[in-house]
Parts: C-alpha cells; sequence; structure tokens
C-alpha cells in the first residue's frame, strides 16, 4: 500500500539527511507554498506539502549534482512506499536528471513553489528588517523582471504556476501567505 508520510516522519527524515540550516528552511519553505498552492486548486494539502518538504532530501547525498539530484530521493522514498505521484514529482522538480520535461499539474506545482521560494527569500532579505511580513507582492513581482536579482532563481520555473492555473500575481500572493506562516521557523 503506498502513503504519504506524516510531518513527523517527513521532519525525521529531512533532519536526517539534511544538515544544512538553510536548505531545511528552503524544504520548510516549499512545503509551506505548496500547501497553499494544494488549497487553491483543491488538491491533498497534506500530499503536496510533503512533498515540498522532502523534495530536496537528496541534496547532500549528491552534492546538488544536476544530473542525480532528485533520483535518490526517489530512490530513497520508493522503497519507503511513499505514494508513486510524489515520488514522480519529486523526480520531476529537476528535469535535468530525468531527461524528461514536466507535465503534470503536480510537477509544475512543485517545480515553481520550490522555486519562488528563493525569490521571496531574496526579496525579504533586501528589506531593512528582513521580515516576510514586510514583503509585498509587488516586490517580489518587480523582483521577477530583474535578471540580476537572485540570479541564481529560474524565473521560467516560477511561471509554470500559469500552467496549472494561477496567475503570476496570485501565485506570489499564494506564496507569501504560506511562506509567512512558517516565518518563525524561516527566521524570517
Amino acid at each position: 500500500m503506498l502513503m504519504v508520510p506524516d510531518r513527523d516522519k517527513a521532519l525525521e527524515l529531512l533532519q536526517g539527511y539534511i544538515s544544512n540550516e538553510n536548505m531545511r528552511k528552503h524544504c520548510i519553505a516549499s512545503e509551506a507554498v505548496m500547501r497553499k498552492v494544494a488549497a487553491h486548486l483543491g488538491r491533498d494539502e497534506d500530499k503536496w506539502g510533503i512533498t515540498g518538504l522532502l523534495h530536496d532530501l537528496d541534496a547532500e547525498l549528491v552534492d546538488n549534482d544536476p544530473q542525480t539530484h532528485a533520483l535518490k530521493t526517489a530512490e530513497i522514498l520508493t522503497e519507503m512506499g511513499v505514494d508513486d505521484d510524489m515520488v514522480d514529482a519529486i523526480k520531476m522538480h529537476n528535469e535535468e536528471a530525468t531527461g524528461k520535461e514536466r507535465h503534470a499539474e503536480f510537477q509544475h506545482g512543485l517545480a515553481a513553489s520550490e522555486t519562488i521560494t528563493g525569490l521571496i527569500t531574496a526579496t525579504a532579505l533586501v528589506y531593512p528588517d528582513k521580515k516576510l511580513a514586510s514583503v509585498k507582492p509587488k516586490s517580489v513581482t518587480k523582483r521577477m523582471k530583474e535578471k540580476n536579482f537572485a540570479a541564481s532563481v529560474k524565473r521560467d520555473h516560477i511561471m509554470e504556476c500559469e500552467k496549472i492555473g494561477i496567475p503570476l500575481r496570485d501565485f506570489v500572493e499564494l506564496s507569501l501567505e504560506g511562506m509567512r506562516s512558517v516565518s518563525d521557523e524561516l527566521g524570517l
């Protein structure tokens, strides 16, 4: 029987595989955004949230190698009996390792959600108080157009929100709401 790990088990896994505090925060932020996106789309919030939480489980194991990142996570979660569509979405958040293009709602949702966390975090860090509460959706949208700002953030991945029927403006608002709900855990 395939399953969705509960949050406590997922956090335990995350802590067992990821020692870097910033990577853990990225995963927690990704979970929060995925939960908001799932709620907006009428999807399973736990399934989408836990997928966001675990999507980078192998980052340290494979040293973020783009040729193998996400494949080891898929292997670990498959052995645990985690739902196939969760494993698939995690695998597909790194198209480079799979050699395939994302095509499913869940895949696009994860790619967009986990990527926007970097842009929102970078935006918060340029504010004097460095707090998510101060960040306006308009500021994030404006930063999307500034290619030199948070240059490693792949804007085309964020724009995949539109492939799941969420306009960028709405996606930014949902993402900010999600990240604000865990701002204490993120230190923002």
